[in-house]
């Protein structure tokens, strides 16, 4: 065990400045070793100690290369983090091999911590002053129950809140949406896959909101049911020459083989009639569905109206339901549990629809049915004429594009899908791969990385989510914007430039 020495600090600040001072003359350390009874070792330590203490005090300060490099160093950690999908140990590694620089562990956690910190005070203080169309949803984790929690743009796919792992409940749900609104952040449409504790926030929240439900969701659920009455159809039609034998075997007076034996080959054509006709039956109604889930439905008469459009998704439910009844034993359950399905969503399906009805009627009134109909025939295959609606705008005559233009913009405002969410949560699965639980301030991280960035191609080239949202961007750079500059120059981050001081100058 090491002892100290009893001494006060002012006494061997003393003896460590006659050292310093004395340094070079011959038995000083000799006989103040003798005279305070400290060994000769323990002096040269303190002096080491000493004059080391005075050149860090009395030496220059810090140069701007160092604070350049300490910059480039937390660009390097939070880009090899976010656009690298790399872990802590990964990022320490890059670091060593490509820059030479060894950062521990603990140094890279700060640098995260700390900018998540910023990342979640940057994502509080900017929201759209307008009022948007979000998407809710939550990406499970690996404890049964929780959470991340996500509301995103629709149209933009600007991510506006991503909690860390929560409670998934009507409670967890209301108290982000107050938050939200609290930040300044203001919806008339939110849409969602129908979860109960979604649907709980919205109606404590906003109860004047349209709540719609996804089509894609409904109609993937179509998807696998018909799936499921095909492979069982399949299996019908390949136990056909099975039971042909069997029927065979019984009419030669042999005993049918296997545990449960078909041989009626009659009863057994019945039913695969009726397979079939249930599989042609579900394709044609889920062909139907989509359809009339359509943001522009078009009849022969023209645009279906909202009113129209709704019974039209009644009659069809009642015919699923007949489906149902008719169908063979093995396929009833699917069917049934699709009807139960598309009975619960059925309220909240279409609640896009009616507000294109006066838009519609207007420009029917204006231009006429007829060039109506036109019109929405070009903005469902826009993709192709387009492929925006302000080049599809364009190429029709001069003389309709006052009265086309908002009807455009309605049909592209409608909101019908949750695709934004879903978009989101494929960007934060590779994280979740890599460090199996994000924090709040990690996620808070991706949000600002994905709503600064940029689309290099496709139909929103050039442009970011926050660009497409309305709102200015200082910078593409997203570390500039939570105060990481590239050139390691003083840079106050975006979400406290607003809150600091300005002076006037009067004349």
């Amino acid at each position: 065990m090491v002892q100290r020495h009893c001494s006060t600090a002012s006494q061997r600040v003393s003896w460590v400045s006659e050292l310093i001072a004395d340094s070079g003359s011959y038995g000083v350390v000799s006989h103040l070793s003798q005279t305070i009874s400290v060994s000769r070792q323990t002096l040269y330590s303190w002096k080491a100690k000493g004059q080391a203490a005075l050149e860090q005090a009395l030496g220059p300060a810090p140069t701007a290369t160092a604070m350049e490099s300490k910059v480039q160093i937390e660009r390097a950690i939070l880009t090899l983090l976010v656009e690298g999908h790399a872990s802590y140990r990964g990022i320490q590694r890059c670091l060593w091999l490509l820059l030479g620089v060894q950062v521990s562990l603990g140094k890279i956690a700060a640098v995260v911590q700390s900018a998540g910190e910023l990342a979640q005070h940057w994502l509080s203080r900017h929201t759209p002053a307008t009022a948007r169309g979000v998407a809710l949803d939550e990406l499970y984790g690996p404890s049964h129950g929780e959470g991340y929690l996500n509301v995103v743009d629709v149209h933009s796919g600007a991510v506006w809140a991503s909690t860390s792992l929560v409670g998934v409940d009507g409670e967890s749900w209301t108290l982000l949406l107050w938050q939200l609104e609290e930040q300044g952040l203001h919806w008339q449409t939110a849409v969602s896959d129908g979860g109960r504790a979604i649907g709980e926030a919205v109606a404590t929240v906003s109860p004047e909101c349209a709540h719609q439900r996804d089509v894609w969701h409904l109609l993937h659920a179509c998807q696998q049911v018909q799936a499921r009455l095909d492979r069982r159809l399949e299996e019908l039609e390949q136990q056909t020459a099975v039971v042909a034998r069997q029927a065979a075997r019984l009419a030669a007076g042999q005993r049918p083989r296997g545990r449960c034996p078909k041989s009626d080959v009659v009863a057994h054509a019945a039913e695969l009639a009726q397979a079939r006709y249930a599989c042609e039956g579900l394709g044609y109604l889920s062909g139907e569905l989509r359809h009339l889930l359509g943001v522009v439905v078009l009849t022969a008469q023209g645009l279906m109206p909202s009113s129209v459009r709704q019974g039209e998704l009644e009659a069809l439910l009642a015919l699923l339901a007949e489906l149902s009844l008719v169908a063979p034993d093995s396929m009833q359950h699917e069917l049934a549990r699709l009807v139960t399905l598309l009975q619960a969503a059925l309220p909240h399906l279409v609640l896009f629809a009616p507000g294109l009805d006066a838009s519609q009627e207007h420009a029917c009134q204006a231009l006429g049915p007829s060039a109506v109909h036109l019109l929405g025939w070009a903005w469902q295959r826009r993709a192709i004429l387009g492929p925006t609606s302000k080049e599809l705008l364009e190429s029709i005559p001069a003389a309709w594009q006052s009265v086309a233009a908002p009807l455009l913009a309605a049909w592209d405002a409608a909101v019908r899908a949750s695709s934004a969410v879903e978009n989101w949560h494929s960007v934060v699965r590779p994280y979740l791969a890599v460090h199996r639980r994000l924090s709040s301030g990690m996620v808070a991280l991706l949000a600002v990385w994905h709503n600064h960035r940029i689309a290099e191609r496709g139909l929103h080239r050039g442009h970011s989510p926050l660009m497409r949202s309305g709102m200015t961007q200082a910078s593409p750079d997203w570390l500039v914007a939570l105060g990481y500059p590239p050139d390691g120059m003083a840079c106050l981050p975006e979400s406290l430039v607003e809150s600091q001081p300005t002076l006037a100058l009067a004349a």
